[in-house]
């Protein structure tokens, strides 16, 4: 089943924003997503990237009224 759970970054400053996703993310299993939001002008660019280079899928990024709000689905676990 996939769940989807959040996370209010507001007021965390760079990196912590990363930092706090990196940490969430290896809670979940394959497939969740994560809701974050936050308040940082950085993290639209760090978390982008971020997902670029973990492999995370970054489902959607939007900027409403200067509270940004990024969701994150886990990359699937590699074949074995």
């Amino acid at each position: 089943m996939i769940t989807e759970r959040k996370v209010d970054l507001t007021g965390l400053k760079c990196p912590m924003p990363i930092v706090k996703l990196t940490k969430l993310m290896k809670e979940l299993d394959p497939g969740e997503a994560l809701t974050a939001t936050a308040d940082d002008a950085a993290f639209c660019l760090d978390v982008e990237s971020w997902c670029n280079s973990t492999g995370h899928e970054l489902v959607r990024l939007e900027d409403v009224d200067k509270q940004l709000l990024a969701v994150i689905r886990k990359k699937d676990s590699p074949a074995e």
